[in-house]
């Protein structure tokens, strides 16, 4: 059995890479059950992902623990389990943290090669946490990124996002809500917020809305108006109807049926849809995790750098 650190994780995995795996994952078949959610105790979420193909199996553990950051730990840490089916054996486990960043900024990258405008180039990241630098970098994988604008409630770490981001030669800054909605071709959530950050109202025709931070109920990044102006995508309708606060919050307030969603991933990548309609068409994609994602980065990653 190999163990695989962070560190060989990133090295087999690179963000483009991902996406074309992930395309093809989405179109091979995998029996992927909604992930099981748990709360064991006060501020801590458990999450069981199972996934497997005729070849493959594999599990991923996540905690998730929204306090850690002021102990200076991850709010997301994660181990994967990957078993060849052939004998029942476990032959790698995967630091379940580096995957769960990489592969679900390569998922919202893929599903945006599917809907964003093709010159798109502009990308507003909302949210300056451990996901932002995955999610800049692997978007411009898939379009030609001019400029990319953090916004956090925290303008300190936005600041670090940015100098970590110029440092790998990318065109970063740091700016308020409103200028950098209003300025984006493509919108990025990647955070934990119970209150709407990102506007129907501040969003230009053709804008492309990427979310993928909130998976409670409870929680919700963008308000009621940026769902009903848009034409919704998700990466699994199921995961979507368990878990996608932005919807379902939206569906509540009378803005949103789920009957309207257009399609899913594999709807997407198996080209039975064709994604975006028009370059004045609001797209919005939303990203609950699906556990085919990690099998497939995961034997992807193993079979580079685990043999």
């Amino acid at each position: 059995m190999k163990i695989l650190s962070a560190e060989q994780v990133a090295a087999a995995s690179p963000y483009r890479d991902i996406v074309e795996a992930l395309r093809v994952g989405f179109c091979d078949p995998a029996e992927t059950p909604v992930r099981h959610h748990h709360d064991p105790a006060d501020n801590i979420t458990l999450l069981l992902m199972p996934a497997w193909t005729k070849q493959w199996t594999g599990i991923k553990t996540v905690v998730f623990k929204p306090d850690n950051p002021a102990l200076g730990l991850p709010t997301i840490q994660a181990t994967y389990q990957l078993i060849d089916n052939a004998t029942g054996t476990t032959v790698a486990l995967l630091d379940g943290t580096e995957l769960t960043r990489r592969r679900t900024a390569a998922a919202s990258a893929l599903a945006a090669d599917y809907l964003a405008r093709r010159d798109a180039a502009v990308h507003t990241i909302v949210g300056a946490g451990a996901l932002a630098v995955h999610f800049a970098k692997a978007h411009a994988s898939v379009r030609t990124i001019a400029q990319t604008l953090i916004c956090n409630r925290s303008r300190d770490k936005a600041e670090t996002v940015v100098k970590g981001l110029r440092a790998d030669g990318m065109n970063a800054e740091v700016c308020d809500f409103e200028t950098a909605l209003r300025a984006a071709d493509i919108v990025s959530g990647i955070t934990s917020s119970t209150t709407p950050l990102i506007k129907g109202a501040w969003l230009k025709p053709g804008t492309h809305i990427d979310l993928a931070g909130a998976f409670k109920p409870t929680m919700c990044e963008a308000d009621a108006e940026a769902v009903s102006m848009s034409s919704v995508y998700v990466d699994t309708h199921e995961g979507a109807l368990a878990e996608a606060g932005d919807l379902l919050q939206a569906r509540d307030a009378g803005k949103f049926d789920f009957a309207n969603i257009k399609g899913d991933l594999a709807a997407l990548c198996q080209n039975k849809l064709k994604g975006r309609q028009s370059s004045s068409e609001i797209t919005l994609f939303k990203s609950c995790g699906t556990a085919l994602e990690d099998l497939a980065t995961a034997v992807m990653v193993y079979l580079r750098a685990g043999q």
